[in-house]
């Protein structure tokens, strides 16, 4: 098993696969029973509930008797990380080697638990070389439903959105969105709604942005 420093204790490919299946479980039912989870990873549930609580101790889920567990905001923070770490594979095994999409995400999927913040942000910038500071974030509106990304922190609108308990720095997931353009997003303090006007202001850090 590869060992990856994303943050201090060490975080484990093990830890990772549980904390990325959580975050993609929990879009559509939260909290995650561990049976369900111990299913989807093929695993015991024996296994599930050690590993759980595990997690639980260390601050990366939280975990309600009889219903289930939640990512805390350090662990979804750590799995959009690792989705990210992924998707930079996708897009430089596909684009620039010419592989087909189903074997670059099998590779993407083997890299993204051995890939430093360092080599994230190399690779990053070798996609993306000619980005410049005006174009390195894009508005929330050019997120479609499944996607997500991380406020910028230099935001000219973050203050307009304090109130609804979403902050620059943050990520934000597209749940779904309306005819007139209204987003519902889901935050790391529950779910919101913003009306299109507000939503084309709010921007997006580019390059943390994760498709689906």
């Amino acid at each position: 098993m590869v060992d990856l420093i994303l943050d201090s204790p060490i975080i484990t490919e093990s830890t990772e696969m549980y904390l990325l299946r959580i975050a993609q479980l929990q879009q559509v039912r939260s909290p995650v029973p561990i049976p369900l989870l111990a299913q989807e990873l093929a695993v015991s549930p024996v296994s599930a509930n050690e590993m759980c609580r595990k997690l639980t101790q260390r601050e990366l889920i939280t975990y309600e008797p009889y219903k289930g567990v939640t990512l805390t905001a350090r662990g979804a923070d750590l799995a959009q990380r690792v989705l990210h770490h992924r998707r930079l594979w996708e897009v430089f095994l596909v684009e620039k080697l010419g592989m087909s999409t189903a074997d670059a995400e099998d590779l993407a999927c083997r890299f993204e638990h051995i890939t430093s913040t360092d080599l994230a942000a190399r690779l990053a910038n070798f996609l993306h070389p000619h980005r410049s500071a005006d174009d390195a974030t894009v508005p929330l509106t050019t997120l479609h439903t499944g996607d997500s990304g991380i406020i910028a922190p230099t935001d000219p609108n973050r203050h307009a959105l304090t109130p609804l308990n979403v902050t620059a720095g943050s990520r934000v997931t597209v749940l779904a969105i309306a005819e007139n353009g209204t987003r519902l997003l889901a935050t790391e303090g529950g779910q919101v709604a913003l009306a299109a006007p507000l939503a084309a202001k709010i921007h997006i850090t580019a390059e943390d942005i994760i498709h689906v």
